[in-house]
Order: C-alpha cells, then structure tokens, then sequence
C-alpha cells in the first residue's frame, strides 16, 4: 500500500502551457466583440492584399505609360495581352496594380510616421512630466511653437524645395511636427501617475528613475498608447493621401491611394469612369474602419489588464 502511495506521490506532473495573460484578454475581447473580430480579419486581408500582392506586380512596368491603354475599362485586354481586372488610367497604367503597389506605400508610410511619432511624443511626455520643472517648461514651449504653426503648409513648401524628394523624406518631415500633440498628452497623463504612491515607493527604494518612467509608469499608460497609436495610424494614412491628392505627398514615380483619388478632380473620370478612383476610396474607407474598431478592442483589454493590476 506504502509503494502504490509512493508512486502516486512521485509520478510527474504534465504541465499544461498557458497563453500569457495578456494574449488570453486580447483573444477574449476579439471573441466577444464579433465586429472587431470581423475588422481584425479584414485588416489582416487588406495587409496581405498590399505587401504580398507587390509581389506579382514589377512597379517600373506599372508606372510605364501607354497611350495606346488609355481609360480601359475593367476586364479589357491591354495591348500587351494582359487582362485588366480594374481597367487603366489616363496613361494605360493597370488600375489594379497602382491600388496594390499605392496601398502598400500608403500603409507602409502611415505605419512608418506613427511609429516614429509615438517614440518621440511618448518618450518626452513622460520624461517631461515626471522630471517637471525647468525642463517641463522648455519643453512645453517647444510644444506650443510647433503646434501653432500651420504644419501642412510648412510641409507642402518643404516637399516643394527639396531636392531628390522621397517617401522618406516625407516620414522624416510628418515626424518633426506630428510628435508634438502626444507628448502633451501624455505629458498630463504622468502628471497625474507621478502622484501615485507606487511612484513614491519606487524612490524610496531607490529605482533609477529611468526604470520608473518606462517600466512603471508607461505600462499604466498602455490603454492611451494603444489607442493613440490606433487612431494616429488611421490619420497618417489619411494626412498621406490627402496630401498626395493635392499634388504634395508621394513625388509622381511612386504610387498612393491618394494619386488614384486625385484623378476624381477631373469631372468627366469622376462621372464617366469612376473605375479609377473608386476602388481606391474604397479601400481608404474600409482600412480606416478596420483599424479603428481593431484598436477598440485592444484598449478594451488594457483596460481590462490594468484593472487586473
């Protein structure tokens, strides 16, 4: 009897993985709100649509003019024998192709632009708001200089003068002004945490206060990042397009959903051949609704992380 309890005691114990806490809230938030599972599925496709579907089209022959093509309309054959799916433009460039290759460019510059604004404002934010003082002072000035000037003239002027202009120099352009509206924001948002007797004890211990801001007080600040970066995602694309559609973002050799939106402002393409600029417009529409419910979902479960402590 002593041997079989013995065996019992000592017979190993399986152990069963466990998804970490914050994926398990992420999945349970997606599973309960159907929409943003259904957005989060459309986004995904609309991604794999942009950057695996360059991968069957050479963007030198897109961008390759002929007259010869000129406003097919979708399921023409061009001259070359290929089958335009979504018809040409004014130039005899597949519409199909651009609406891959510029919604790739688009997302690409969008995500590129939040994810070095957020760096910035988010980093200064908090260092500016827990340090305080003098450097929050000289900060917030900054701030409040760039943030009265009128941002997208100056940018439209800098495209304008510089020379080799590229789709990165609009990223390093959009991200020397656009950093400053979140660093304001969270500037007061760890106003409010450096008040918290959390902060106080990390002190008194003896934390660096490096530690302190970015590993204490930024994941209390998870639920803001998470939809600022969402919605600033959203509106870089949006700040993109439209400065493509008034002749200022991407120079003409590179494809935007907003150079396909442009041809609209021709009123016989935007009642006679709507096939140009439609899709696009489309796309921008759905992208921009996938993102924002997709990024509800994620504040839901910070939210839900933080009140779980």
């Amino acid at each position: 009897m002593s041997e079989k309890n013995t065996a019992v005691e000592t017979a190993p114990v399986e152990k069963v993985s466990v998804p970490p806490m914050g994926i398990r809230m992420i999945a349970r938030e997606f599973i309960k709100d159907r929409l943003a599972l259904f957005s989060l599925i459309v986004l995904v496709l609309l991604l794999l649509f942009a950057f695996v579907g360059t991968l069957f089209f050479d963007q030198s022959l897109v961008n390759t003019v002929n007259p010869i093509d000129r406003y097919l309309e979708p399921g023409s054959i061009s001259m070359e024998g290929h089958k335009l799916l979504l018809g040409s433009d004014d130039g005899g460039r597949d519409v199909l192709g651009l609406l891959v290759i510029g919604a790739r460019n688009s997302i690409f510059i969008g995500f590129a632009i939040t994810i070095a604004t957020s760096i910035i404002g988010v980093g200064i934010g908090i260092m500016s708001g827990y340090f305080g003082g003098i450097f929050d002072m000289i900060v917030m000035r900054i701030v409040d200089f760039v943030m009265i000037l009128p941002i997208q003239l100056i940018i439209i002027v800098l495209v304008t003068i510089i020379p080799r202009y590229t789709a990165l120099s609009l990223v390093i352009i959009m991200s020397v002004f656009y950093w400053t509206a979140k660093a304001r924001l969270f500037r007061a948002k760890t106003l409010s945490e450096v008040r918290r007797d959390y902060v106080s004890a990390s002190k008194t211990l003896g934390t660096s206060d490096f530690k302190i801001m970015f590993r204490e007080i930024m994941p209390n600040l998870s639920s803001l990042i998470i939809t600022n970066l969402t919605m600033n995602f959203a509106g870089n694309i949006g700040i993109e397009t439209t400065l493509t559609f008034l002749g200022f973002g991407l120079p003409n050799e590179t494809p935007s959903l907003g150079t396909l939106i442009s041809f609209a402002t021709d009123s016989d393409v935007l009642v006679n051949k709507q096939w140009v600029w439609v899709p696009a417009s489309i796309l921008i529409l759905v992208l921009m609704l996938s993102i924002n419910y997709v990024g509800q979902a994620f504040k839901r479960s910070a939210d839900a992380r933080q009140r779980l402590g």
